[in-house]
């Protein structure tokens, strides 16, 4: 191909999908309000990590921060730039803290704030010229955070610590956890000067005021999650995706659908391929699933591949090729469902879908 053709070939515009995924930012916005109200004195930031659970940055961040969210946390320092074209850098902290002086060079030009995980990295911070920072201290996670143990350090007592925080693990349960944790956390916050406390993640709040502290950090609710029934009445559903009917088809009694034959249809019937499939994050997990045209259910036949699913028409016999219809995407149904976990619903969706 020459240069003539490849300049043709990048300015031509790309058609229009054939699959897309539906963001409610009405809804979105709806959610952090509702969780914003349920911490109580306690202001609540966003977790956008992930590309905001798999939604895109582009779509949500700006619902949250005109909602009114002004902390948001992200995993890598290489979630920064995005975030940032939404928001100021000093409102995004970085989760997984500062590994290499890199890290380091990059928070200090661009504002973003390192969440310290442990003695390496207070020294590391403090050795860059590091400033405003968070720190992460274990309550009983056991995964990033500082032990107990090392906050006598003096490369704590060295930092200039904004948000204190911890991370609940199982706040999705009636779990004796939970007020151990909160217990522990109360004890080790009078060892280190801090400005702000924050322990609650979307379950977390959930679980009443006292563990709101300052700040709390929802992230699957934002997204339409319900990890608690407490939250079953304020939190609306985001994400929906959608596919076009990219062909129609009459089978027959005895006719078979799919990989390895795993349906075998018992009457005549009419069926259609959507533009959808394990590429996109629609696992096989949803075969026996069905999708949506209006009211209309329409059963998924036979197994998922990676980039179609086969789906039964009788209930829509005008659908035509074009014509689109909807996975419903209610993640606590969903996960039923399927057996994945509402947070893997939501991460596993495909960057085609977008």
């Amino acid at each position: 191909m020459g240069l003539p053709e490849i300049l043709q070939m990048m300015l031509a515009k790309s058609p229009p999908a054939s699959l897309r995924l539906s963001v409610d930012q009405s809804a979105l916005a709806s959610n952090w309000r509702a969780l914003d109200h349920m911490s109580g004195t306690a202001l609540a930031g966003a977790a956008v990590k992930a590309d905001c659970y798999g939604l895109g940055v582009e779509a949500c961040v700006p619902a949250l921060r005109d909602a009114g969210a002004n902390e948001f946390f992200v995993a890598h320092w290489s979630e920064v730039s995005d975030v940032a074209r939404h928001v100021p850098p000093a409102q995004i902290a970085v989760l997984h803290g500062p590994l290499i002086d890199a890290d380091v060079a990059y928070a200090c030009a661009t504002g973003a704030v390192p969440v310290i995980n442990s003695l390496e990295q207070a020294i590391r911070w403090a050795g860059g010229g590091g400033g405003r920072c968070h720190v992460m201290v274990d309550s009983g996670i056991n995964r990033l955070g500082l032990s107990p143990a090392d906050l006598a350090d003096p490369a704590i007592a060295r930092l200039d610590i904004d948000i204190l925080m911890s991370h609940l693990a199982c706040a999705d349960e009636d779990s004796a956890m939970n007020a151990r944790q909160l217990a522990r956390f109360q004890q080790i916050t009078p060892q280190v000067n801090h400005r702000r406390l924050s322990l609650a993640n979307s379950a977390g709040v959930a679980l009443g005021s006292k563990y709101a502290f300052d700040l709390t950090r929802p992230g699957l609710s934002l997204y339409g999650g319900i990890p608690r029934p407490e939250l079953a009445e304020v939190i609306r559903q985001v994400a929906t995706p959608q596919a076009a009917l990219i062909q129609t088809r009459q089978i027959s009694a005895g006719d078979s659908v799919g990989y390895n034959a795993t349906f075998t249809a018992t009457h005549a019937m009419r069926i259609g391929v959507v533009s959808l499939g394990y590429a996109d994050g629609i696992l096989r997990a949803w075969s026996g699933a069905h999708f949506k045209y209006g009211e209309c259910e329409l059963p998924i036949l036979g197994r998922v591949s990676m980039d179609m699913i086969v789906i039964d028409l009788s209930a829509a016999p005008d659908l035509r090729e074009g014509d689109w219809v909807e996975l419903p995407y209610f993640l606590p149904t969903a996960a039923q469902q399927t057996t994945l976990s509402q947070y893997e619903l939501l991460t596993l969706l495909g960057t085609r879908l977008k």
